[in-house]
């Protein structure tokens, strides 16, 4: 029988999934509460806090890759600790909170933190889980932080239903105190080889592999690296399905299939349960570039296959459409899981060795500005648009996947080549 629990077996990954779990508990509290607590209890109004989250986050995106760069040069795991640590007291700034302004002062540098520790968790998943298991790795935690979301929304339950100044207070300290014991965790982990776990091969002349010596690396890094920054457009694209099934679906869900609003959460629910049960199964085969690149044409095509599904619940009655939503969901969830696999092990094998963080960074600066723009493009999109919008949306994310092995294929070719030594020069 194969394992049921999302943990893996003992080990650093182990560890390192702990850390992810009680992080991801807090980033529920904060996700379910945090609006409520400014809008209801500090008293900023929703606009306020929606532009505030807009600009911070855009402002954010410019620190992934000078912080994955940094993480090619310094333990990934001490580096991912004292971010958590910055992001800790971030969130604790939030009691101090009282005016806008004093909201966007907190959470400009707040989503800087947050922005720049993904490139430097992805920089320690791969010197976690090695150039054979980092693929695997990524998906564990992904399953692992889905769980953790999941505890931490429905314990901000409890705080939402008292709806008092204390209990928003006890919400924002419970945030703070997940990335303190996060980091305390981590550093359990042993010290960890920066530039994404590349080390020295045994019996080589003791010189550096040939691919993370300075002119083996693309000049100007990951944003001059074009091919590379294509295969990652491409994945972005197809990103922008986490923005569709958090904010498009449930607005489809109540205002054009006429659900009553629990059936949000039954659709985000059954999405998380798949997560956590497919995730690790659905990631294998992803660790090198090629079979990565078919695995993202195969998501592009599975969420394409999903918008008809989701299109149609608009014209049926309510229960078939309530039937036909967990259906379409179910399938999107598939093509997710296939996405998030894919594209983690072409960013991670497109890479030079030497600098896994620098462009996991320019990866998810590429992906972050796709969601933030996707929030408003694909509401007007399906909303304003109707099934038809829902069908563009599926050749949009068809085309995305069906470019991406070609995309690949060139960018492979275009590696920068390895230098060779000099006739006569020692290592």
């Amino acid at each position: 029988m194969g394992r049921v629990s999302p943990l893996p077996p003992p080990g650093p990954l182990r560890t390192l999934a702990y850390a992810t779990l009680v992080n991801s508990v807090g980033a529920g509290l904060w996700l379910a509460g945090g609006a409520l607590y400014l809008t209801r209890d500090v008293g900023v109004s929703a606009t306020s806090v929606g532009a505030g989250l807009t600009v911070a986050g855009l402002v954010g995106l410019t620190a992934s890759v000078p912080l994955g760069a940094l993480a090619d040069r310094w333990d990934p795991r001490t580096l991912r600790a004292v971010l958590q640590v910055g992001q800790a007291v971030a969130a604790l700034a939030y009691l101090l909170v009282g005016s806008f302004p004093a909201f966007l002062a907190v959470a400009v540098p707040e989503a800087l933190l947050a922005a720049g520790n993904l490139a430097v968790r992805a920089a320690l998943v791969a010197a976690v889980g090695g150039p054979d298991g980092r693929v695997h790795a990524f998906a564990t935690l992904r399953a692992v932080a889905n769980l953790g979301i999941s505890v931490g929304t429905a314990l901000a339950g409890i705080a939402l239903a008292v709806d008092t100044h204390r209990a928003y207070q006890v919400l924002v300290v419970g945030n703070a105190a997940s990335y303190l014991l996060s980091a305390a965790l981590l550093l359990r982990l042993p010290p960890q080889p920066a530039g994404g776990g590349v080390r020295r091969r045994p019996g080589t002349d003791g010189a550096p592999p040939a691919a993370t010596r300075p002119g083996a690396l693309r000049r100007g890094g990951p944003l001059r690296d074009g091919w590379f920054l294509a295969v990652s457009g491409a994945s972005a694209v197809l990103s922008t399905h986490v923005t569709v099934l958090v904010l498009v679906v449930p607005l489809w869900t109540v205002d054009r299939a006429g659900a009553p609003p629990p059936v949000v959460s039954a659709v985000l629910l059954a999405n998380t349960v798949l997560t956590v049960l497919l995730a690790v199964r659905l990631s294998r085969g992803a660790e090198r570039a090629a079979p990565a690149a078919r695995k993202l044409r195969r998501a592009g095509l599975v969420l394409a296959a999903a918008t008809p599904l989701y299109a149609v619940t608009g014209v049926l009655p309510v229960l078939p459409a309530v039937v036909l939503l967990l259906v379409a969901t179910a399938v999107w969830t598939v093509g997710d899981l296939w996405h998030c696999a894919a594209g983690a092990g072409l960013a991670y094998d497109l890479a030079p060795p030497g600098a896994i963080g620098a462009y996991q960074g320019a990866d998810g600066l590429l992906a972050g500005s796709a969601q933030a723009l996707g929030r408003g493009l694909l509401t007007l999109l399906v909303l304003g648009g109707g099934p038809v919008g829902w069908l563009v949306l599926g050749g949009v994310f068809a085309a995305a996947g069906l470019a991406a092995p070609a995309l690949t294929r060139r960018a492979v070719a275009n590696r920068p080549a390895p230098q060779a030594r000099p006739a006569g020069v020692p290592g």
